[in-house]
């Protein structure tokens, strides 16, 4: 059966350094799609980054990139299983040199953190307790 799968192109300073970021929050580098411009994270089997250089990046838009630092260009929402795993990836994140972005959303039935990557890429992390959207 056919799974549609989503790729995420982000513009990255400093390609090794964010290899070595996402791959210490447990995400794997495919190879077969990396090279000197581009790393292909896999975080699912149907969610992948594509980590791009500048320069590279800038060869499929005619836009001016985003500083990420400064302007909001993308909020990436990630799904976890539980509540811990939630601060478990946002607390690793940040003890790699992430930033915490936004405030702990706590509504009982539904938690999420968010961080900020290396390039200021924000990444919200958030779990849901599966009986609130079974009724």
């Amino acid at each position: 059966m056919y799974q549609q799968m989503i790729f995420v192109n982000l513009p990255v300073n400093d390609l090794d350094a964010s290899k070595k970021f996402f791959t210490e929050l447990g995400y794997t580098i495919n190879p077969q799609f990396s090279d000197d411009n581009a790393a292909s994270v896999v975080i699912s089997d149907t969610i992948v980054a594509m980590l791009l250089t500048k320069p590279f990046y800038a060869t499929f838009t005619q836009k001016e990139i985003a500083d990420a630092t400064k302007t909001s260009e993308v909020l990436v929402a990630l799904s976890a299983p539980s509540r811990e795993k939630v601060d478990e990836l946002v607390d690793r994140a940040l003890a790699l040199g992430g930033t915490t972005s936004g405030r702990t959303q706590d509504h009982g039935f539904m938690y999420g953190r968010a961080f900020d990557d290396l390039d200021g890429h924000t990444w919200e992390i958030v779990w849901m307790d599966p009986s609130a959207i079974e009724g």
